[in-house]
């Protein structure tokens, strides 16, 4: 049995799917589902307490109440419906989708929507944090004096490095030694040379492997950067970097890429990022679904397709697989949208702007066009079209933590990890229990999303205080995006991935969703069609349009084929594209240096009763994210923390416990039972930005060595000589504050 230890208080404080056509075709696209759940709110306990609500809670309060134009909101009562976030991610019937060429006009106004209520949650945010805390100082990051203030500084020039390297010349890193470009986009072949140049070009850094392969036999690469010169991979924190799990969701392969080229030309020439990268192991995979992005690549599509990847599926229930897709009639490369003349047509064509058409109100004349949704053709003979395409799941939903079957989660297929691509990730992550810390690149909407998934999830409050501090500084780095909880601003998720990091695992996990079309304008001021337009027109010079021409259809005869193209919406334009990857790279920069590391603190040697030595040591994790999450703790997730006194022939461990002080007079908690006094099990970790006391009672003299092992905060040791010593803190480290 280990010993046990007292707890001691911590120091410091098809998702966005095409709209369904009007029911004049022969059949529509069955609409499934995402497995939303309509449960009870998150409990206000679970936010940061002002008063009796969530400071989450209030900062969505406050966001919606302003949304619906309350500029004088009065206090809001615990209990408040549930209103999800509209937009991109959202399923939208014709009928909801407002003015759209192809179905996309509903979703940029959402965006424009969304902007001026994120700048009223920003403010309302900055004003309840400082009610909390008497100053506008974030009470997470914040640390006490002495050397915690050169972690605290350590943090923040990280995230200045990051941020203003690119605009200071002298800043700058040395120029790579692989020549990559981030004003485009990589097809699998080219991001599979890429990774090989960057190995070889820096082989004391970087490892490449293959995880896995897809349904289609491509191989899933993961790329390792360590320094050797302080330790195998293993033996440090990790962090594990991850994007393109949705096939269509192409640049987030792009900002995995770039995260690797820029710290490797920044290793010995930026030091905060090369203390990072001693001190951190950092796992790269670019894209976890290489299959869905080749379609992307290769095949005719739309900005939402393809989600999944190629395993055939039977979405039509007919027995037949993938036998009815969307075809592309008119050969341009894009999937766009099919319109006919109709009389009773409820759509009109804009008579200033062809490219566009409006719906009218039913009590206005018909406009004279019908929308019949995506390209496409009968195949099968059934009377439906692009019922039953290519794909029809979703790698994102095939985890094993709170997985539900097809009926409840569309796109989870028949079991958990049955799809090589999620079990291949699953498997290093959990062989891998040095990881602390995931980032998954996914997009659109401009978000740093953190869980739960579903409503009746309920995180630790010391969780989530983390993940809500970690979250809003993403936002701040990355403007016009928003930290939201993902079930509560987003929608209801069952068996995604980073809920599996989080619950199975225990590691502090987000998401990223690349991209928001409110950066279109630097004002972020996008409250008009005619904005979107200008933006269109005058920045991407009509490039993401395909005109509509005129195509003969096998049922409907004569019809109309266009609207935007598949790069539209959903991607950053090619020459925003790099600065989307830096600022996004320079917020995982910052979860990683928040991961746990352990390190020794105050040391005392005293002789105790009956000859005794009483050795009592401070073990410290200077970083915001603890050694042990809450939910780990609750669940028995992982191994605990253990610190451990290994000792000579001639000397032994009489007995061992944590301790409230260093005095004398601090009692020790012994069990009867204490069999291995040598060894000391601490269950619940080291706090952010905490410390823990331990005291060994030792009989001999000859010296003995401390060991601390943590999974998620490293591993660290000292030789302690036997003799008397006032509580000391460690030497400092060559260069550090003392």
């Amino acid at each position: 049995m280990g010993s046990h230890v007292p707890q001691r208080a911590s120091r410091g404080g098809h998702r966005g799917a095409e709209s369904a056509p009007d029911r004049l075709h022969p059949g529509s696209r069955p609409a499934h589902a995402l497995g939303r759940t309509a449960g009870c709110r998150r409990p206000a306990a679970l936010g940061r307490s002002l008063g009796s609500q969530g400071v989450a809670g209030q900062r969505r309060s406050a966001a919606r109440r302003y949304r619906n134009g309350q500029t004088q909101p009065p206090s809001t009562p615990v209990g408040r419906p549930t209103r999800r976030r509209t937009g991109c991610h959202r399923h939208r019937t014709a009928g909801a989708q407002g003015l759209a060429s192809g179905g996309r006009w509903r979703s940029l106004r959402d965006a424009m929507g969304r902007g001026a209520s994120r700048r009223c949650s920003a403010r309302s945010r900055t004003l309840q944090r400082e009610v909390r805390t008497g100053s506008s100082v974030d009470p997470v990051v914040h640390r006490c004096n002495g050397r915690r203030c050169t972690v605290n500084r350590l943090g923040i020039l990280i995230v200045a490095c990051c941020l203003l390297a690119p605009v200071a010349k002298a800043q700058s890193p040395a120029p790579s030694k692989v020549d990559l470009s981030f004003n485009r986009w990589y097809t699998h072949e080219e991001m599979t040379k890429a990774l090989r140049d960057l190995t070889r070009a820096y082989p004391h850094l970087l490892e490449m492997e293959s995880i896995g392969t897809s349904v289609g036999g491509r191989d899933i690469w993961l790329v390792t950067l360590n320094d050797p010169e302080t330790g195998p991979p293993e033996s440090k924190t990790a962090m594990y970097i991850e994007g393109n799990i949705h096939g269509n969701e192409i640049q987030a392969t792009e900002t995995v890429l770039y995260s690797i080229w820029y710290l490797t030309r920044s290793h010995g020439n930026i030091d905060a990022l090369t203390k990072l990268m001693q001190e951190r192991t950092f796992y790269f995979v670019p894209s976890s679904n290489p299959d869905g992005r080749m379609y992307w690549f290769e095949k005719a599509a739309t900005p939402n397709i393809l989600r999944g990847g190629i395993r055939p599926t039977d979405n039509d229930h007919d027995g037949r697989y993938d036998e009815d897709g969307p075809d592309d009639l008119d050969g341009d490369g894009h999937i766009t949208s099919m319109w006919v003349a109709d009389p009773t047509g409820r759509w009109k064509r804009d008579e200033d702007d062809p490219r566009f058409f409006t719906r009218v109100d039913r009590d206005e004349e018909p406009g004279g066009w019908t929308r019949l949704g995506q390209e496409g053709i009968d195949n099968d003979g059934d009377g439906e079209i692009n019922e039953d395409g290519e794909g029809g799941y979703d790698p994102n939903r095939n985890f094993p933590s709170d997985w539900q079957p097809e009926y409840i989660q569309y796109g989870a297929t028949d079991y958990p990890l049955s799809l090589p691509e999620c079990r291949a990730t699953a498997e290093f992550i959990m062989a891998h229990p040095n990881i602390a810390g995931v980032q998954s690149y996914h997009n659109t909407g401009g978000m740093v999303l953190y869980g739960p998934g579903a409503s009746y999830q309920s995180y630790p409050g010391s969780d989530l205080r983390v993940m809500e501090e970690m979250a809003t500084k993403g936002s701040k780095m990355i403007p016009f995006y928003d930290a939201l909880v993902s079930w509560e601003d987003l929608y209801t998720t069952h068996g995604d991935e980073t809920s599996f990091t989080y619950e199975q695992e225990g590691i502090m996990s987000f998401v990223n969703e690349l991209w928001t079309t409110d950066k279109m304008f630097a004002s972020g001021e996008l409250t008009s069609r005619e904005d979107t337009i200008e933006f269109r027109d005058m920045l991407q010079f009509e490039d993401v349009y395909v005109p509509y021409r005129e195509v003969e259809h096998p049922t409907y005869g004569t019809v109309l084929v266009g609207g935007t193209k598949k790069h539209a919406n959903r991607v950053a334009p090619l020459w925003a594209q790099e600065e989307e990857c830096h600022r996004n790279f320079a917020f995982t920069m910052y979860h990683a240096d928040e991961m746990p590391l352990v390190e020794w603190g105050m040391l005392q040697v005293r002789r105790g009763p009956a000859g005794l030595w009483e050795i009592t040591v401070e073990v410290e994790n200077p970083k915001v994210i603890p050694t042990i999450l809450g939910w780990a703790r609750r669940h028995r997730i992982g191994h605990p923390d253990e610190l451990v006194c290994d000792t000579g022939d001639s000397t032994r461990v009489v007995a061992s416990s944590g301790v409230n002080s260093f005095t004398p007079w601090s009692g020790m908690s012994i069990p009867d039972d204490q069999h291995r006094p040598h060894r000391i099990r601490n269950e619940q970790g080291v706090g952010s930005n905490g410390t823990r006391l331990f005291r060994f009672l030792v009989e001999g003299d000859e010296p003995v060595t401390l060991r601390y092992i943590s999974d998620k905060g490293g591993t660290i040791e000292q030789i302690v000589p036997l003799q008397e010593t006032d509580p000391i803190p460690p030497t400092p480290a060559p260069g550090e504050d003392t």
